[in-house]
């Protein structure tokens, strides 16, 4: 019975004990409920437990008694209160007599009930009376198992909630939440995104752990099921020498995880970091080191002048200034993080923000018709995430004003006009040098890149129109990715700021 114990669980001993009992053993709680049950055969009767424990109780608790008997005519049905399980499951005891331990007796513990046929096999009694304390071990093990689980599930969400915070811009509440877990959110940051293999998240973090002391953050990526994101305090000083930083060694150590990391980011600016991290992997499998870090690219944010944080205000103020009809409905706080994370993550934003995929639509049409967008179109789409990344960046750090000689040219054919205006932001000077560095990789080579985004960023149109197969448009994008060191294929994706950097320069051109 030690060894069932061991290696089958309660399960394995109820199941032991009804073919010895050649009848029906259970373990039932104080209130006749059957928490776990095993029967000789499949088709055996299940007796009336919860009536014969209602009416064992009251002799169990008066008496004190450690054995419990009932006759039922052609069964006899023998009862042992369980030990260390008083008021839901304090720890196990034994008296300093010896013998059964502390608790037997008590109304508030669970009973061990075997039915058997009469007449009652000898030694049976003896038999139970053994087992009552392997089981009560085995099954307050087993509850305390399940209790560590919901600690590591809430944990893991709590975590899941400071990144959500932190994507969204939320830097003082996800410091609040997060000071009750280890470690402290670090400033500034280094976003990591490692891509494990299989099942493998729980090893790498304890590998993540242990390279470098339990600094970093880390959360399981509620989008990629493969995917754990570390937000590392990022080095201010140089490192010790013979020192490895801790991507490196995790990529190292994990023969089949692949890492790609951030520049050092304000705290403030984990999405960006996180971008950055994610377009990182995307180059690095294609590198026999199997890790990569962001090369030095400005976000477009960062060059777009008073005059764009004018026309991002302009933009988003329909969005930023609504109110919700209903106190159920979503308010511009709720519409603002949707945007944001169907921006970055396209279908999967049901999972970041763990909606139904109907309220997702529904949230994304209200966004649409408050903006005056047609957020089915890259164009609209671009112009909104430009729109968003210029809000959340301070304005110190825009570029100041430069008067551009350009003449104002219209949006796009066929856009909403609430994105009016955008094409004279994109005329800047700043801007069409960001424009030029964006593109410099593939000067001469965009046909596949202008094709796939004129098909607002879907391969099959795409290959259509290059008359190739869809396996080999997927081919050539793979390979942009690496040149261009970006995500195209998966969310969160570069596809925006390629769009605003072909536009600009279109424009110069004309």
């Amino acid at each position: 019975m030690h060894r069932l114990a061991r290696t089958g669980g309660t399960a394995e001993l109820l199941r032991w004990l009804a073919g010895r009992a050649e009848g029906w053993a259970g373990i039932v709680g104080p209130d006749g409920t059957v928490l776990h049950a095993a029967a000789r055969t499949a088709g055996a009767m299940v007796p009336d437990v919860a009536g014969l424990v209602a009416e064992s109780a009251s002799t169990l608790a008066e008496r004190g008694v450690q054995a419990y008997s009932v006759d039922t005519g052609e069964h006899t049905a023998l009862l042992f209160p369980l030990s260390g399980f008083p008021q839901g499951g304090f720890p196990l005891s034994v008296s300093p007599q010896g013998g059964f331990p502390q608790g037997v007796g008590d109304p508030a513990a669970p009973v061990l009930a075997v039915v058997t046929p009469r007449p009652v096999a000898a030694g049976l009694a003896m038999l139970l009376a053994d087992v009552v304390l392997p089981l009560s071990l085995c099954l307050q093990a087993e509850t305390l198992e399940r209790k560590r689980r919901r600690v590591d599930l809430a944990e893991s969400r709590g975590r899941e909630a400071v990144l959500h915070l932190l994507m969204t811009g939320q830097l003082s509440i996800a410091q609040q939440v997060a000071g009750a877990l280890r470690p402290r959110l670090p400033d500034p940051v280094r976003v990591c995104v490692v891509e494990c293999s299989g099942d493998g998240r729980d090893e790498v973090a304890r590998v993540c752990v242990d390279a470098d002391g339990g600094r970093s953050w880390i959360v399981r990526c509620p989008v990629y099921a493969r995917h754990l994101i570390l937000v590392m305090p990022a080095e201010e000083k140089a490192p010790e020498p013979g020192a490895v930083p801790t991507d490196e060694t995790v990529a190292a150590r994990v023969g089949d995880c692949v890492v790609g990391v951030s520049e050092p980011v304000p705290l403030a600016d984990t999405a960006t970091g996180y971008r950055q991290a994610f377009h990182a992997l995307a180059v690095a499998r294609e590198l026999p080191t199997r890790h990569a870090r962001f090369g030095v690219s400005p976000d477009p944010a960062l060059v777009v002048g008073p005059a764009g944080r004018r026309w991002a205000d302009e933009l988003l103020n329909p969005l930023l200034t609504h109110v919700p009809r209903r106190a159920q409905d979503p308010g511009s706080q709720e519409l603002l993080a949707t945007a944001a994370s169907w921006l970055a993550f396209s279908s999967h934003a049901t999972d970041h923000l763990k909606v139904h995929r109907n309220t997702l639509a529904a949230r994304l049409r209200l966004i649409g018709e408050l903006l005056g967008l047609d957020l089915h179109r890259l164009a609209d789409q671009s112009a909104l995430d430009l729109a968003l990344r210029v809000r959340a960046t301070p304005a110190p750090a825009c570029t100041p004003e430069v008067p551009s000689s350009a003449p104002p040219f219209p949006y796009a054919s066929g856009t909403s006009k609430a994105a009016d205006g955008l094409d004279a932001i994109l005329c800047r000077p700043a801007v069409r040098d960001w424009a030029d560095q964006q593109l410099a990789p593939v000067l001469g080579a965009e046909e596949t890149l202008r094709t796939w985004l004129r098909c607002e960023g879907r391969l099959g149109p795409a290959a259509a129109e290059l008359g190739i197969s869809v396996p080999g448009a997927r081919k050539r994008l793979t390979r942009l990715e690496t040149v261009l060191q970006r995500s195209l294929l998966r969310p969160p994706s570069a596809r925006y700021d390629l769009w605003l950097a072909l536009r600009s320069r279109d424009l110069a051109a004309a």
